[in-house]
């Protein structure tokens, strides 16, 4: 009987982790590691992110954008929404009758997206804030989009049943991130990930660790099938996903009903 109280009390005082990459870290921990990596990175992601992607970004967001389908006068909440770049498409379709919220749990990325939207002469609401404890009243927004942001927070399933609160019976989800390539292209894509990325992060951004860590996030994110099932738990429905660039990408949609 000892022995079990014993068994419970550590099991008890165990701290939870998760993981940072491919390293194992306290929960507590994670959220300001992955603050340093983008304060760190925050000034040149846009530069970063044509050189990783040869550009390819710019198509996987247009897509999303098309997907999104923003009528003027719509409510939108753009989560993790770094340098604008969802943000800024979505304002110019929902018009000035529309809202279009720019967030980032990340000051400085927020920053940098903010200014980026003030020099095209777009002044759209900001907020720093969590994805796992939005600050939005239930059933907002018609349409919720994070991009390349879901492989970074602690608890997904949170930030997703979140998500879902703040949507509009009706209203959409769109959530972009990398996934699983195909197979065959697998062994060139991990070979570019954990010796090129790094190496670019060093020359262009002074920064190989964090870009090291980007390519190893990826690996941890759920892939298609097993995000699209947490899509569903989550309380969505119409779940789909469209793989770009053989599985490099997946756009996920699901929509809320009730």
């Amino acid at each position: 009987m000892n022995e079990q109280f014993s068994r419970q009390d550590r099991a008890a005082t165990e701290t939870p982790t998760t993981h940072f990459g491919f390293q194992t870290v306290s929960e507590s921990e994670k959220a300001g590691k992955v603050a340093g990596v983008f304060h760190s990175v925050a000034s040149r992601y846009d530069i970063m992110n044509d050189l990783m992607s040869g550009g390819l970004h710019r198509i996987w967001k247009a897509f999303t954008i098309t997907r999104a389908a923003i009528r003027p006068g719509m409510k939108v909440l753009d989560i993790a929404g770094g340098t604008g770049d969802l943000a800024s498409a979505f304002a110019k379709r929902a018009g000035p009758q529309g809202e279009v919220w720019l967030t980032d749990i990340n000051s400085s990325m927020l920053g940098v997206g903010r200014d980026r939207l003030l020099d095209k002469g777009q002044v759209l609401p900001v907020a720093v804030c969590d994805a796992e404890h939005l600050p939005f009243p239930d059933q907002y927004f018609d349409r919720v989009s994070v991009a390349f942001g879901l492989r970074n927070m602690t608890h997904k399933d949170a930030a997703l049943a979140e998500m879902r609160r703040v949507l509009k019976p009706g209203g959409k989800l769109l959530v972009l991130e990398f996934s699983r390539i195909a197979k065959p292209l697998a062994p060139a894509y991990d070979w570019y990930s954990f010796n090129i990325l790094p190496w670019l992060g060093e020359k262009v951004a002074g920064d190989a660790e964090s870009y090291r860590y980007l390519a190893e996030s990826i690996r941890m994110h759920p892939d298609q099938d097993t995000l699209a099932e947490m899509l569903r738990t989550a309380g969505l429905e119409r779940v789909q996903y469209f793989n770009l660039t053989a599985g490099l990408v997946a756009l996920h949609e699901g929509v809320r009903l009730d």
